[in-house]
């Protein structure tokens, strides 16, 4: 099953679509500028969409919810359980 959360909060998925987008609008002659307003303005809702999609796994972590922000991940970066160099 597609984990819809993890994908709308992806960058690379942000990007690609910014990347389809504008070659689309180029494609059809749109001007330049209106397709890098356009760019823009996906960048700033995925940003946006991101970021409340971590708040909320981070929030619902914090009050003892059981969501999985990243398996095998603590949340702190370099200490990783599996891979801490431990032995």
């Amino acid at each position: 099953m597609i984990d819809w959360k993890a994908k709308f909060s992806s960058r690379k998925l942000w990007l690609a679509i910014v990347g389809l987008v504008s070659g689309l609008l180029l494609l059809f002659g749109v001007d330049k500028t209106i397709v890098e307003q356009i760019g823009g303005i996906v960048l700033t809702a995925g940003s946006i969409v991101a970021y409340i999609i971590g708040e909320g796994w981070a929030d619902a972590a914090h009050a003892g919810g059981n969501t999985v922000i990243m398996p095998g991940f603590d949340g702190v970066e370099g200490e990783d359980d599996e891979n801490n160099g431990d032995g």
